[in-house]
């Protein structure tokens, strides 16, 4: 590769690298990164829930048997005292039923008196992240998530129970994937979550998460005690069972012995206490959010967390990934490279699959994807585009002057066809057609051309069936060379037939002119074997494949001392040739411009059964 084009590469790709890096950094395909996350949770989901899980849903059929909703408050007394049974108590009753404001009176005290009748009870607060004036929530790394106020349950009741938040955390694209496990008021309270307070009040080991923080690349802000949400179950996973039958005591009561009970809406339309019921998740498009809480409650049972991989290691990663596939087009052939490159893309997916079901371990893809398909097509591109121009240089310079056959070995082969030469040992052919300028002077210029072409045509196609390569036309004359710019076996037997099969196709060529204009008309040919300087010989404007050297002057003086039809070859072509070619006595001639006499033999006929 030419030093300009070597250094366009080199920058473009760095370039292209550093946009990579860039896009990682900036969180560019945040989308496509969370849909493949979402993919990964969906194909590694167990939905295996844990047994001590249940949710009591506040359903249609409730609704439609209790009355429209809100309800009477004393309701949820009775609910209470139905599972509370004693030996068969659960160990926690969350409710995702914010309690804020006061109702009746009577009922407000009955309810409230079974709140203080029981402890395993948590009620919902509901706190305010964003600031009046902005609009804008304060998120650090190092602490909770500062809030600006909180709405607990109404005072009666919240004086009785645990009070944890169910504030939900909605990713850029408005899917739930994360949680905060804890937030802080602003009298600097901490308050849990619900799903946390519920899994506390079971005794679950939950120090793992005290200081559980993601340390997730993504363009959303991340607070202290902010937790990745293993989604393992949807809906239809849990334990569910209908309000209304709980109340008519249709449940049996050990279901609710040491039980996590979630109690929550799943009606279709609530609204009033109920709030905002229901939202996206990685596993459903809308689950309701009593069954997101219980999803969390169990990953915190279970203590499994997402663990995503370093900055460092996905940049390492990314980066080699890059100069693989920078060198490896380089290196092998297309089919192969490709094959490497979607093997490699296959092999990505199924590695970082095999990470998060077996070990919760997240590691982007995307850019990793990206890095190995954006220097891939850009190098094949490149390299493709110069094997083009490389074929399309050798198809100009070869393609009417030396056989197909060669043309594909030399393009094959990927010959760095440069300016400049090298030294090499070839066979030299030159010819005269003599008596053409007498015959030239009968003709008008269309006819001289039309003649020429015939001849040259025959004289063309007789070296390249010989693979010969037409260096050059000169008027009436030809240089034809052997073993350039491919190597030739037996190059010097191969211009001897070249010639004897020009002078045999030139004889109805001559007879035909004889009898039209009246001038005989013969070529005279002259061959050496000797070393020469052989290349592309010129400037970049303009190049010419040939050879020089004081062999090229021989072969040339060779065939200035032929005589119509003649053809002679020196003394090194009669050595290599002389057991498949009759010749005559050798002779020595001092021609124009040598100061030693040269050994020449005049080629009679070709031997039988000598050309194959």
């Amino acid at each position: 590769m030419k030093a300009p084009i070597r250094n366009t590469f080199i920058i473009v790709n760095l370039l292209l690298l550093i946009t990579i890096l860039l896009n990682y950094s900036l969180h560019t395909f945040q989308k496509l990164e969370s849909m493949m996350f979402d993919h990964n949770m969906k194909q590694t989901a167990t939905h295996d829930p844990d047994p001590h899980i249940v949710v009591i849903a506040i359903d249609d059929r409730s609704i439609q048997e209790l009355g429209m909703f809100p309800w009477d408050r004393s309701i949820y007394a009775s609910l209470l005292a139905t599972i509370n049974e004693p030996d068969f108590e659960p160990n926690a009753i969350a409710f995702d039923i914010v309690f804020s404001d006061p109702s009746q009176e009577d009922s407000d005290a009955i309810f409230a008196e079974a709140l203080a009748t029981y402890p395993n009870v948590i009620l919902p607060a509901v706190a305010s992240t964003t600031g009046d004036v902005f609009r804008t929530t304060t998120v650090s790394s190092d602490q909770y998530l500062q809030t600006y106020a909180v709405d607990y349950a109404y005072p009666l009741f919240s004086e009785h129970t645990e009070n944890a938040h169910i504030n939900r955390v909605v990713s850029h694209d408005g899917i739930i994937r994360q949680t905060w496990l804890k937030l802080q008021s602003p009298e600097g309270d901490v308050i849990p979550s619900l799903a946390y307070k519920a899994a506390e009040m079971a005794g679950a080991n939950l120090s793992r998460y005290e200081d559980w923080t993601d340390r997730k690349k993504t363009s959303d802000p991340i607070a202290k005690n902010t937790m990745t949400i293993d989604y393992n179950l949807v809906t239809e996973d849990f334990l569910t069972v209908s309000f209304v039958d709980v109340i008519y005591g249709e449940i049996p009561p050990e279901t609710f012995q040491d039980a996590i009970v979630f109690v929550g809406m799943t009606a279709t339309g609530l609204s009033g206490d109920s709030g905002q019921d229901s939202g996206p998740t990685p596993l459903a498009r809308d689950m309701k959010l009593v069954y997101v809480h219980a999803n969390i409650t169990n990953q915190l049972l279970q203590g499994s967390a997402i663990v995503f991989a370093p900055n460092s290691l996905e940049l390492v990663a990314i980066i080699i990934a890059f100069l693989l596939f920078t060198w490896l087009p380089w290196r092998f052939r297309n089919q192969y490279t490709f094959i490497v490159a979607v093997s490699s893309i296959i092999g990505i997916y199924m590695l970082q699959l095999y990470l998060f079901k077996q070990f919760n371990y997240q590691m982007s893809m995307v850019y990793l994807i990206a890095s190995i398909v954006i220097a891939y097509i850009f190098n094949v591109s490149l390299k493709s585009y110069k094997e083009q121009q490389q074929k399309n240089f050798v198809t100009r310079q070869f393609g009417r002057y030396i056989s197909p056959d060669l043309v594909k070995s030399i393009i094959d082969q990927g010959m760095d066809i440069q300016l400049g030469g090298i030294s090499k040992r070839i066979t030299i052919l030159f010819l005269d057609i003599r008596g053409f300028t007498a015959l030239s002077e009968k003709l008008t210029p269309t006819e001289v051309v039309d003649i020429l072409n015939t001849k040259f045509t025959m004289i063309t196609n007789t070296a390249l069936q010989f693979h010969g390569t037409i260096d050059k036309f000169i008027g009436d004359a030809a240089m034809i060379l052997f073993n350039a710019p491919l190597d030739v076996e037996e190059h010097e037997k191969m211009a001897v037939y070249t010639a004897y099969h020009i002078q045999q196709n030139m004889k109805p060529i001559r007879e035909e002119l004889l009898q039209k204009y009246g001038v005989e008309v013969a070529i005279g040919i002259g061959i050496h074997t000797g070393n020469v300087v052989i290349g592309n010989i010129g400037s970049y404007l303009r190049m010419d494949y040939t050879a020089i050297g004081d062999s090229v002057n021989i072969a040339s003086r060779i065939e200035s001392g032929t005589t119509a039809g003649q053809i002679l070859v020196s003394e090194e072509v009669y050595k290599q040739t002389s057991e498949h070619a009759i010749y005559g006595e050798g002779e020595q001639k001092l021609f124009k411009g040598k100061s030693q006499p040269i050994q020449i033999y005049e080629l009679l006929a070709l031997k039988k059964d000598s050309e194959k």
